[in-house]
Parts: C-alpha cells; structure tokens; sequence
C-alpha cells in the first residue's frame, strides 16, 4: 500500500473518531466533585496533608483537558490535510451611520400654510348681489277709479241719531288675489265700535278695529291663497255716537288690490257719488 493511502485512511480514521467522540460531562463533573468533597478515609491516608487532594483533582482535570485537547487537534489536523472545498460564514459588516441620502426626511418644520389673501379678480367681484324687493310696491291711490277697481263711500241710511253704519262699496272687473280695505271713522265725540260686517266670506279676511290718531279705524285684509271674484262687494263698519245728526266729511277709506300681478289703489270720503251707473 502507498504511503499516501495510508495517510488518506488515517484522516478518515481520525475524522471519523473525532465525530464520533462525546466527552462525558457528567461522569467528568462527578470525578471533580468527589475529589473535592471531604470523605472518611483510613487513618493512615487520613494523615496526609490536604494538598493531595487538590493535586488529584487539578491532575484529573488535566487530564480532560488534554484528552480533549488531543483529539481537536487530530480533528483538526485531518481536515487541515484533508483537500476539500472549505466554506468561511462571514459575518455581516456592522451597518455605519446612515448618510443623507438614507435618513427619514427632517418634520421640525411644518408646510408653509396656504395663502389666505383674495386674488384681484376676486377682490374685484361684488361682495353681494342686490335682491329684489319680494313684496310689490304700494300705489298711492289718488281717485275713486284705478285700473279694474272703482269705490265709493256712504252713510248707511238706516241710521239714526244715536247710531250709523259707513259702507264702502267696492266694484272690481278683474279677480283679485290681494285685497286690503281700510275705513276710517273720525271721532266727533262718543263713537265706539258696535260691529262690522262684509259681504264676502268672512274666512277669508282678517279683520281688525282699533283707535288711531283720533279715528275709529277698521281694517279687513284677504288671507294669502284666497281670492276676490269678480263682482261688487260691500265692507261696512257700525258706531255709536253722541246724540244728534253726525257730520261724516272727515270719514274716509282706502282700498288696494292686486290682480295679474299688478297692484292698484283708490280712496274716497263719504260725499255724495255718481255711481258707476250714472246714479246719485
């Protein structure tokens, strides 16, 4: 046989023995111990000095070592000699401080906030629209005629001496969707309200009586979605007064009323009329 066989078999036969070497830690442990522990032993052993029982167990641990010390360094010798490919576990390079480009973006400093100012086209829009007025303008009513409407104003003649009745006589040509009419008694001394009356129904109207300004004043007005037919209607308001026939000349009225979305006006006294008809 080649001397370099025998070389080869050696280091299988070395590398095979070091594998299958396991010291025996615990049977080793336990030599240890009971070297160091105290025990009974005969008189003449007992005699001598205590330093033999350290140099047992120092020369016992030796020992191990230097088993164990043999067999790693045949190990280590036959895989020295041995050609095989050798593989080196590099451990990872310690990662250096990251540079700039690698560290989170800086949030010390926030956004800068959105400009708030207004541009210039916007500084220049109308800052509000202006609206139209939603309720109509009242006309001033200056006759007894105006557009569909025609009034007129007299004492009822079933009055008397203690007591009288002012009719307003209102005719219109168009139906109406708004309608305020207003009667005004002036006090000639006693004149307190005793009714009123209209001759269409009373649902739809509100009425009121109250004394301003030294007049009786009634007020009938059209609730909001009814309506005035065409025709003549009459709104009577009823006094009493002091004893004696009662002058009527500063008594008055005013009517006003919408149709076809346009308003219209008029106003009397409590003269004599011609009626529309050409009556007195």
């Amino acid at each position: 046989m080649r001397q370099q066989d025998v070389h080869d078999e050696l280091r299988a036969r070395l590398h095979e023995a070091a594998e299958a070497h396991e010291p025996d830690r615990a049977r080793i442990l336990a030599r240890i111990e009971r070297g160091m522990a105290p025990q009974a032993r005969s008189s003449h052993r007992a005699t001598l000095p205590p330093v033999f029982g350290w140099v047992r167990v120092v020369s016992a641990t030796a020992a191990v070592a230097a088993v164990l010390g043999v067999g790693g360094y045949a190990v280590a010798s036959a895989v020295k000699d041995t050609p095989t490919e050798k593989t080196v576990a590099v451990s990872p390079a310690p990662s250096g401080s990251p540079d700039a480009t690698s560290r989170p973006p800086s949030h010390s400093a926030a956004p800068p906030a959105p400009s708030t100012s207004a541009s210039p086209r916007a500084s220049a829009t109308p800052s509000s629209t202006p609206k139209a007025s939603a309720t109509p303008v009242t006309p001033v009513a200056k006759g007894e005629e105006d557009g569909p409407l025609w009034s007129d104003g007299s004492v009822d003649p079933h009055s008397n001496d203690f007591w009288a009745q002012s009719d307003v006589t209102l005719k219109t040509s168009r139906q109406l969707t708004s309608l305020t009419v207003r009667l005004k008694v002036a006090q000639t001394g006693g004149v307190s309200d005793t009714g009123a009356w209209r001759s269409l129904p009373e649902s739809d109207f509100t009425q009121t009586v109250a004394e301003q300004d030294g007049f009786l004043v009634y007020t009938w007005t059209l609730k909001p979605g009814s309506k005035v037919a065409v025709g003549e209607w009459v709104f009577a308001g009823q006094y009493n007064h002091r004893q004696g026939g009662r002058d009527a000349k500063k008594d008055s009225y005013t009517i006003t009323g919408g149709a076809d979305g346009k308003q219209y006006a008029v106003t009397g006294d409590f003269a004599t009329h011609t009626t529309a008809d050409g009556d007195s």
